[in-house]
């Protein structure tokens, strides 16, 4: 296969910050290309180069052989080189063609919105991509993955001959992400180049040709997807090896019961759901995308109502109607969407680790005790190992696995003693996600009572001291951790939707 693009000796530096150095990365058409890193390692950067939003301060870009200055976003789509954002860029109230065409309208006399040709043309590109999706839909009443869709005809509508695809399936369900795949697949036999930006190794090794590897802004390596073990690529990325930790089960049949749930409703989200857990535990939640899971931990967290059942902390029954309530309780919640309901991001580090916790740092005027809330945020910095240069840099400009560390500080702060983790994981990469564990064990080493809810098999059993497991909003049983539990006794269960609800032991 012919290179489209190839990059060499690529630098760029930011006030403060040498983002890449000599930096190289190559795309052969008709094949997906996955370029991975951990957060920062310069991999945005690279393609933001490429497609003319950042330019570099030194290198080279060929296309098809031939040099090129890509000066702007628009010169890049004149070449042919399309990019999709992690975060989406339509206009929910147009629709699916106006959105792809926006700007570039077919015309009738006197400027007037040729409509059919418009909707004709968009039906063009979703007949190239298999994809049946009506050109007149109005964008926002589509799902994630169809607006993702909708991105990928838009960089088409340019004649795009390289797409790159920033952490595509990040908000995606399973069926949604074959979906994807399929379109993947059908680019690459039209001979488009993928350039497939992903944390998620068992996605890399499925849909990718080769694999390039960059760390602190540099270029690691490039290496076959097939055949090069899932070990291997991780050790390039961060430059040691990650052990894994046999998963310690303590006992805790002695333990205090930190929170107990019984009989919790609402609708056919949450039915009838029972489950404990004790101080010092790591409850898993699995189940598949629509299971309930997150249902129960928002219901608890009072962040949404629901109709029957009862809550205990510490062996008391408490009301829980609002977020302020679970906190005065001492329960906290890391919702898997941390940027929205987790942080503040366009305030500072300090700023987001005393929010919860703001009384503590006020006197009887009602006056913010800066210095106080400096030294305390200057010591879970330190304590939780937060990458960042100040406790004033803006939340917004780190790491997401910082971000989350941030989140984590505001809680401990508050003392909460029952920590709920939606997805804690989401987003981040392998070295950071080890870290993550760390915290998340050593939490419960304090004492603390800690539920983790993810989609990733794995992260559950390598975490959990029991799995309870939903499907359909009903608690369909509650598995051990341990070795002998095995994935697929985790999906036997998240499948098993008629199935009489096992009992939910504290421990």
């Amino acid at each position: 296969m012919a290179d489209l693009v190839r990059m060499t000796s690529i630098d760029k530096s930011f006030p403060g910050v040498h983002a890449l150095r000599s930096a190289q990365f190559d795309l052969r058409a008709g094949e997906v290309h996955a370029l991975m890193g951990e957060n920062g390692a310069g991999k945005s950067t690279m393609m933001k180069i490429l497609s003319g939003l950042y330019q570099p301060d030194s290198g080279q870009i060929e296309i098809d052989g031939r040099a090129e200055v890509i000066p702007s976003p628009r010169v890049a789509q004149d070449l042919g080189i399309g990019i999709i954002h992690q975060e989406l860029s339509l206009m929910n109230d147009l629709t699916v063609a106006q959105n792809i065409f926006i700007g570039r309208e077919p015309r009738k006399s006197f400027g007037r919105l040729d409509e059919p040709a418009l909707n004709r043309m968009t039906a063009e590109i979703f007949a190239r991509m298999n994809l049946a999706l009506d050109p007149t839909t109005v964008v926002g009443d589509l799902t994630i993955a169809k607006q993702q869709m909708v991105e990928i005809a838009k960089a088409l509508s340019f004649r795009s001959r390289v797409l790159i695809m920033d952490e595509p399936t990040a908000a995606l369900t399973a069926a949604e992400i074959e979906e994807l795949f399929i379109i993947i697949g059908q680019l690459r036999a039209d001979g488009v180049g993928v350039v497939y930006i992903s944390h998620k190794m068992d996605e890399i090794k499925r849909i990718s040709d080769r694999v390039t590897v960059m760390r602190d802004g540099a270029f690691v390596g490039t290496v076959q997807a097939e055949g090069t073990p899932i070990e291997t690529i991780i050790s390039m990325m961060v430059g040691r090896d990650l052990t894994t930790e046999a998963l310690n089960i303590p006992d805790l049949s002695g333990a205090e019961v930190a929170l107990e749930v019984r009989g919790l409703r609402r609708g056919r989200e949450i039915r009838d759901v029972s489950f404990a857990v004790r101080k010092g535990e790591i409850l898993g939640f699995a189940g598949l995308m629509g299971a309930g899971r997150t249902e129960v931990a928002r219901a608890i967290f009072g962040a949404d109502p629901f109709e029957a059942g009862e809550i205990r902390v510490h062996g008391r029954p408490v009301a829980i109607s609002t977020p302020r309530d679970a906190v005065s309780a001492g329960i906290g919640y890391l919702s898997e969407d941390r940027k929205r309901f987790g942080l503040a991001t366009g305030m500072d580090v300090r700023a987001n680790i005393g929010m919860a916790s703001l009384e503590r740092f006020t006197g009887r005027t009602g006056r913010l005790d800066e210095s106080a809330l400096r030294d305390t945020a200057t010591s879970y910095i330190q304590q939780l190992d937060i990458r960042t240069p100040s406790d004033s840099q803006e939340v917004r400009l780190l790491s997401g696995g910082n971000q989350q560390k941030v989140v984590i500080a505001k809680w401990l702060l508050r003392d909460c003693d029952i920590l709920i983790f939606d997805e804690p994981t989401r987003g981040i990469d392998v070295g950071a996600k080890s870290e993550i564990y760390k915290l998340l064990k050593s939490l419960a080493e304090q004492g603390r009572a800690v539920i983790v809810i993810s989609s990733e098999l794995p992260e559950i059993l390598r975490l959990s001291h029991r799995i309870a497991v939903m499907c359909e909003g009903r608690l369909t049983g509650i598995l051990p951790g341990g070795p002998g539990t095995t994935q697929e006794d985790i999906m036997r269960l998240a499948t098993q939707r008629d199935a009489a609800m096992a009992p939910a032991q504290a421990g």
